[in-house]
């Protein structure tokens, strides 16, 4: 017996007629479901919308858009919300993790995904075939904010390029509430080309198809050393990445573990350093390239070994549940031993660090040789993305986070203009960063698209990019 949700408790007589139209839920706020609904993995931003509509179909999306357009009100939509940044107060929310639909096709190599589906479901659905996605380093991440970022693996990214660069064909609900089917060659290419790179800021992706690479076994894992011996490492890391091959996509994170049951004996209480490693040669080439750093200092534990593809989330190992977290991040050109040497002095053993988790990942590769013509992802033309994770929300890692930029400050020698946008924060997503985070000429172009596409900016609480020619907010 399928059992009706009871209708909104609402002035709005809209929201009535709302929630007979979509298939998924409608509600408002202070009914029963209304918070579980809205409540993102990153429990730094608390969404308060003034109704969230559950989406299970395209159709469902069409109608919460419309029902936007139709009050003025902006949309937000969130699958996970690993990356919820900004709140959704009095906005219409769409939530897509009912749209979780896993579609694997072997003989074009592709998968084709609905808007809640997140990695781990990816993986799993291809691995029986020998293939797997350029995913991202968390299980739980949804694919399509994911990829709409740009999408940086850490497993086979400098082999294979952006997850953006495998995209074949998106269905989107624009502003104005249709559904459209863009590809690279249609008649929507330049909304397809803005899609991939301006996050959420031109529409809501309902189903996405990208191709899969034929693998199905990693050479990976984690070398963790002392922090005492941060500098012999980080030296050996910059010396490593300058020649590393394809195949070898890593980074390397200073790490302030806390003293934590669930933090691993050896680790707990410590400051160390993980080098995180994924090889897609043989093991015998895998450890011919990784003998440097593994000479470099005595080594605490070494995780790298043959790995099935389907144990991916293993390397990083990032958290499975909720988290309240905030984060910086910058670009940065190639890594000279002179940054190495102004992190040891920030981050260094002995420094006064007040950032638990702070990242390098390694670019350049097939991430490098992309066009930009392709798509509007931000970042192909650095070597490095340097990471801060900080826990609290924005008020209470406010601290820690004036460090990071002091610290980014002083790596200026090594910063280049940009930054993906995967890889922000809360101070990272308003009009003015957004056109700072992207090249003059991307941005242009991006404007251009979201005047045509949404030209009231219905769509800026997640990357706000000014329709060209506008003074809408």
């Amino acid at each position: 017996m399928t059992i009706e949700p009871a209708p909104p408790q609402t002035s709005d007589p809209g929201l009535a007629e709302l929630a007979a139209t979509v298939s998924g839920v409608v509600l408002a706020p202070g009914e029963p479901g209304y918070t579980e609904e809205c409540t993102p993995f990153n429990l730094a931003v608390t969404h308060r919308p003034a109704v969230v509509v559950g989406a299970a179909t395209a159709a469902d999306v069409q109608a919460a858009v419309r029902h936007a357009r139709d009050r003025g009100l902006p949309v937000a939509v969130m699958a996970t919300g690993h990356q919820t940044w900004l709140s959704a107060d009095g906005a219409v929310l769409v939530t897509t993790r009912r749209m979780s639909g896993v579609r694997i096709d072997p003989s074009t190599r592709t998968a084709t995904v609905g808007a809640g589906v997140t990695w781990q479901q990816v993986v799993d659905a291809a691995a029986p075939h020998g293939l797997a996605p350029l995913n991202g380093s968390s299980a739980t991440v949804g694919v399509v904010g994911y990829t709409l970022g740009g999408g940086l693996s850490p497993t086979m990214g400098r082999a294979f390029g952006w997850a953006a660069d495998a995209v074949q064909e998106m269905d989107v609900v624009t502003a104005d509430g249709a559904l459209r089917r863009v590809t690279a060659d249609g008649p929507d290419a330049d909304l397809f080309w803005g899609l991939l790179g301006a996050k959420g800021a031109l529409g809501i992706v309902t189903s996405m198809s990208f191709r899969l690479f034929p693998v199905s076994r990693l050479h990976a894992g984690g070398l963790f050393f002392a922090g005492a011996d941060a500098a012999a490492v980080l030296h050996a890391y910059a010396d490593l990445t300058a020649t590393a091959p394809d195949e070898l996509t890593t980074s390397v994170a200073l790490l302030r573990m806390p003293p934590l049951p669930t933090v691993p004996e050896l680790l707990r209480g410590r400051f160390v350093v993980q080098v995180r490693v994924s090889h897609l040669g043989t093991a015998a080439a895998a450890d011919e390239v990784l003998r440097p750093l593994r000479e470099a200092a005595p080594l605490l534990v070494d995780t790298v070994g043959e790995l099935p593809y389907r144990e991916f989330a293993s390397i990083h190992a990032d958290p499975t549940g909720p988290v309240t977290v905030s984060n910086r991040s910058a670009l940065l050109g190639p890594l000279t031993h002179e940054a190495v040497g102004t992190l040891l002095e920030w981050a260094g053993d002995g420094a006064a660090c007040p950032v638990p988790v702070l990242e390098l990942r390694h670019l350049g590769g097939a991430l490098a040789r992309g066009s930009e013509a392709a798509n509007a992802t931000a970042g192909r033309h650095a070597e490095f993305v340097l990471h801060a994770l900080v826990p609290g929300t924005e008020e209470q890692a406010a601290p820690a986070l004036a460090w990071t930029e002091a610290l980014v400050e002083a790596l200026a020698p090594a910063v280049v203009p940009g930054r993906n946008a995967n890889f922000v924060g809360a101070g990272d997503v308003d009009r003015q960063a957004v056109a700072a985070a992207h090249d003059p000429s991307t941005l242009a172009r991006l404007r251009q698209v979201k005047r045509a596409v949404d030209p009231a900016n219905t769509f800026r609480l997640t990357h706000d990019v000014a329709p060209l020619g506008s003074t809408v907010r």
